[in-house]
């Protein structure tokens, strides 16, 4: 009967660390769930500010209504472009992703006039990075050893200039 009941204080014991384990399991997993942030940048479009820009407003009343833009077009500057991004992260460590990105465009005529307004989202494009200001090309970079095994001349004269051999411009 002894070895019954310490057996049954063992148990208790066990059963008591083991709703303390789940307790604490549960306390984290529930504590993980809760990191997700999200981070808006760039211009967030105000409706009523949009209303005081309509189709044939001035540049000036554009500027005072939505303010500077995030960036004006680079060939005739009859474009202003308003940017905001949308990132969640679902915890510290990990990259935030990109779920939504909105370009309001407003385009001018020759008299500085509103002549169309656009909102762009991720559906009507690519994602393209603000920060690095870089295109992705279609191009493709090669190694050192990529030119070589391809035969590439310049890859070739390199080749046979660093190891002493005769080049095309020596012979």
């Amino acid at each position: 009967m002894a070895s019954y009941k310490r057996s049954s204080k063992s148990n208790a014991k066990f059963v008591k660390s083991a709703a303390v384990a789940v307790a604490l399991l549960s306390a984290g997993v529930t504590g993980c769930a809760s990191t997700t942030e999200v981070m808006n940048n760039g211009y967030v479009v105000d409706e009523q500010s949009l209303a005081l820009a309509p189709v044939g407003a001035s540049r000036e009343q554009v500027l005072l209504s939505l303010g500077s833009p995030s960036t004006i077009g680079t060939f005739d500057g009859e474009v202003f472009y308003y940017i905001s991004q949308k990132r969640v992260r679902q915890a510290a460590f990990l990259k935030p992703q990109l779920v939504d990105q909105s370009v309001l465009a407003i385009y001018f005529d020759k008299d500085g006039v509103v002549s169309q307004r656009a909102n762009y989202t991720l559906k009507d494009g690519k994602v393209f990075d603000n920060i690095s200001r870089t295109t992705p090309t279609g191009g493709k970079d090669l190694t050192f050893l990529q030119q070589l095994l391809s035969g590439g001349s310049n890859a070739a004269s390199m080749a046979k200039s660093i190891l002493g051999g005769p080049t095309q411009q020596g012979q």
